[in-house]
């Protein structure tokens, strides 16, 4: 039987067997941690601590600035080092808590008396997730909160939860579904309550049958078939994980221009944050630490880790061995991540993996001329035309490319990969996309 899909996509090679089968492992504490203010969508958080302020595991030690911002709370139990400039892993040097961690602490998780999420009405249910700090762990990190704020005159219909992980090398979220399959439905069951769906769907692609397994299980064994909840295998092609592309082979229908999947009614989640809302209410743990899979030819030790927020990435490294063949470290996974400038950069919220590459992999080939032939357009899933919108990003013609529909371009590399003459298509239309947002900002 076929499975579901979209059109068009690729097929990169997976590269998951290194750590599909590994077992989530907690990273060790260690003596210091940086806890960047803007590391969700929206606005960064603003510190409510001082230097020299002793902290406790899963305390609050910043306010989310404004509706669309989330809070910030401490990883370990420790002292504020600093409030100051420190390296962000884009590049830039943003606000940041830094945190001593207690050395002779246990560093016990927090906790308390759970939260019924059902005695809530919505707009409660709404600030109880923006009070714990989580955003979407798919890799945009935009806060959570925000997606379940539904206006009365947009009914969601659907909760899709995803389960793809379509990037290569990136095990998190299929060893989370293995292991915490209770989690991810009680996550799932909690949201849809709130969101007032009878039908929800988790979508996984069909390389990972023992997360299917796993979820089916607990439908079957725990909930006795819960009708309102499916677990649907999907076709394995990149990239099945963007939302867009996982409701058009879930439902057939598209999200137009400029439109969210909120404007044909779903809403649409990992299945990380599922068990961070079931960890929230359930356990009282805010979000402050994250399943990361660090991986790639240059890395000694494979490893999926439950890591603190805030730790260095070189610190991670050291626990798994970074071979000296490395010559480029990555965030993320290689079609959608980015690059590293230093090890310095911590973990942050949006952090699902942790790669480092050799030479062989991060050698760039001549590029030539564009060939027209067509690749490029039958790899884009969103059916723009990446070949165009490249040629007016190197003319810097940035009305043209408005004109294009370039904003829709959600740069997941397809077409980059795809390109025989190499051409670096998505790096193209990723700075013309960052000029037109400086250009708007300026006015």
């Amino acid at each position: 039987m076929s499975l579901a899909s979209f059109r068009h996509g690729v097929h990169p090679a997976e590269h998951k067997d290194d750590s599909a089968g590994l077992p989530i492992e907690r990273m060790p504490f260690v003596a210091r941690y940086v806890l960047p203010l803007a590391q969700h969508g929206g606005k960064p958080a603003v510190a409510e601590v001082a230097v020299g302020q002793r902290v406790t595991r899963g305390s609050r030690i910043a306010r989310a600035d404004g509706f669309v911002s989330a809070a910030l709370h401490a990883p370990v139990t420790g002292t504020i080092q600093a409030l100051g400039l420190r390296r962000h892993p884009n590049g830039s040097q943003v606000p940041s808590i830094e945190i001593e961690a207690d050395p002779y602490d246990p560093q016990s998780p927090p906790g308390g008396a759970a939260m019924d999420p059902g005695s809530l009405g919505p707009d409660a249910f709404v600030a109880a997730v923006q009070s714990g700090g989580i955003v979407g762990l798919g890799g945009a990190a935009f806060p959570a909160h925000v997606k379940y704020a539904v206006p009365a005159d947009r009914p969601v219909h659907e909760l899709v939860v995803n389960g793809c992980e379509c990037e290569p090398y990136l095990t998190c979220d299929h060893r989370t579904m293995v292991e915490r399959a209770a989690d991810v439905v009680r996550g799932v069951r909690i949201l849809a309550r709130h969101l007032g769906v009878e039908r929800s769907t988790i979508a996984v692609e069909a390389n990972k049958p023992d997360a299917i397994a796993a979820l089916q299980g607990v439908l079957r064994d725990v909930l006795a078939g819960d009708a309102g909840i499916a677990v649907v295998p999907l076709a394995v092609k990149y990239p099945q994980g963007a939302e867009k592309m996982l409701l058009k082979a879930l439902s057939g229908r598209e999200v137009p221009p400029g439109k969210l999947p909120l404007d044909l009614g779903f809403v649409v989640n990992n299945v990380g944050t599922m068990v961070a809302l079931a960890d929230w209410f359930d356990r009282r743990m805010p979000l402050i630490e994250r399943v990361i899979t660090v991986a790639g030819p240059g890395v000694e030790r494979p490893a999926n880790l439950v890591v603190p927020l805030g730790t260095p990435v070189g610190e991670v490294l050291d626990r798994c061995g970074l071979s000296r063949a490395t010559r480029e470290v990555v965030l993320g996974g290689p079609m959608m991540g980015q690059p590293l400038a230093s090890l310095d950069a911590p973990v942050l919220k949006g952090t699902s993996g942790i790669l480092a590459f050799t030479d062989a992999e991060v050698a760039r080939p001549n590029e030539y001329t564009c060939l027209k032939c067509g690749r490029c357009l039958e790899a884009c899933a969103n059916l723009l035309n990446p070949s165009r919108l490249a040629r007016l990003a190197r003319a810097g013609r940035l009305d043209e490319l408005e004109r294009a529909y370039v904003m829709d371009c959600m740069e997941c590399g397809a077409c980059s990969f795809a390109c025989p003459s190499h051409i670096p298509i998505v790096q193209l239309i990723r700075a013309a996309k960052s000029s037109l947002r400086d250009r708007k900002a300026k006015g």
